[in-house]
């Protein structure tokens, strides 16, 4: 039996998990240094040449606890998948819902709105904390009721399109075992599209209200930049996030006639113009160089490799002996927790690809402004502003950083070519 398995590797999971929190916290208490090379002191990438002692104390002691936190907290969701399979949960709520309702799609609907609700009530304590650590160190605006109005939307947005994943996953699961995964795969493509266009348009105003730039001044100048860069500036947003957030940020999304290039308003109150066209510049290459596309393809690239191999691990797991002779919760909740595991470890990949992205974005807005002091002065205010750490440790830079660091980006920016004279 699968859940007899699962019990004699639950202790090994707590052993290594323990030992694993242990080594999380030597890491980043003991091992790692957030110094910069000493040949880098007293250059602009320097932190100390910005930033008084106080902000860089703040600095380092915020960034490792948020760290801590990310990855002590990140098993949480692959505990509660693997508790429910163990304990035989999946196995008698399957059998009990069938004879509740004889309809699949409800049975599959109660099922996983539990197992949503229960990984969203595991997690919730540490959202909780990390929002009130982003509250007392005055990076987060936002009230309590209105983040809780997010996190209920957020929810909500993706227990839905997460359920229709699921119940075409397990359909699919029982009509063509052999070669279920790669129909899924099929499926996905256009259903991944289908979110790209509708997302800037549909799912972002549900968090934040968009609406034209308002400073017309700076919009005719980011026209005239778009312009020199063969870019319609129709596309220019503003974005209320002071009401969340003191963090700078611009972003592109969508595709097609949906494609949006977004400013928060925070950068517009924080930055001076010349720092704001740098950073729309670097925006304009990812309109450009279509680096959208790219991540969109990346990854229905990347889905159908994730799929054979959770089909893999699923047969793995029932021997390959009739694995999907009768498709139960059982399969359900292996398919969520394979499919965040590989997720996680696909995640290094994405960031290295995302960071090579975000570099040849920093240069051509070099170019295209022929303005790097202006771009290394964003960077530092951004570095000051958001608390971020110059030189982060490695992990962190591997499994979380999908730009380059900040030492790497202003060192790409004072290295560049041409230099303003």
């Amino acid at each position: 039996m699968i859940e007899e398995k699962m019990k004699k590797v639950n202790k090994y999971i707590l052993y290594g998990y323990l030992i694993y929190i242990a080594f999380i916290l030597c890491y980043f208490y003991v091992f790692t240094n957030p110094s910069i090379p000493v040949t880098l002191k007293g250059t602009v990438m320097d932190p100390s040449t910005f930033m008084n002692k106080k902000q860089l104390e703040i600095s380092t002691t915020y960034s490792t606890i948020k760290n801590v936190i990310y990855f002590i907290s990140l098993p949480f969701d692959w505990f509660v998948f693997l508790w429910i399979i163990s304990s035989g949960f999946a196995k008698r709520t399957g059998e009990r819902l069938e004879k509740l309702t004889k309809f699949r799609s409800i049975q599959i609907l109660l099922f996983f709105f539990f197992v949503s609700i229960s990984t969203y009530l595991v997690t919730y304590p540490v959202d909780v904390i990390r929002f009130f650590l982003s509250k007392h160190y005055h990076i987060n605006t936002q009230t309590f009721p209105s983040w809780m109005k997010d996190q209920v939307i957020d929810f909500w947005v993706n227990f839905i399109i997460m359920y229709l994943v699921v119940y075409v996953v397990l359909w699919l699961m029982k009509k063509r075992p052999k070669r279920w995964w790669f129909t899924v795969w099929l499926l996905s493509i256009p259903f991944t599209v289908f979110l790209t266009f509708i997302q800037p348009v549909v799912i972002d105003p549900l968090y934040n209200q968009f609406y034209p730039l308002k400073d017309k001044a700076l919009e005719k100048e980011i026209m005239t930049l778009a312009h020199k860069a063969n870019i319609p500036a129709k596309r220019v947003y503003e974005v209320d996030m002071s009401t969340k957030t003191t963090t700078y940020n611009a972003y592109v999304t969508g595709i097609g006639n949906n494609a949006r290039i977004v400013l928060w308003d925070t950068t517009i109150n924080g930055l001076k113009d010349d720092e704001i066209l740098f950073i729309m510049a670097h925006e304009m290459s990812h309109y450009i160089k279509k680096d959208i596309y790219t991540s969109m393809f990346g990854g229905i690239a990347g889905s159908l490799i994730g799929l054979y191999l959770i089909d893999w691990l699923i047969r793995r797991v029932y021997k390959n002996r009739n694995a999907y002779e009768k498709v139960t919760m059982v399969h359900l909740t292996l398919f969520l927790l394979f499919s965040s595991l590989l997720s996680f470890a696909a995640t290094p990949i994405e960031n290295a690809i995302s960071r090579h992205a975000e570099k040849v974005a920093d240069l051509y807005a070099v170019k295209l402004t022929k303005d790097p002091e202006a771009g290394v002065t964003a960077f530092q205010k951004l570095t000051e502003n958001s608390l971020t750490q110059v030189n982060p440790p490695g992990l962190v830079k591997f499994f979380r950083y999908d730009h380059p660091t900040m030492l790497e980006r202003i060192t790409y920016i004072e290295n560049a070519v041409p230099q303003k004279k």
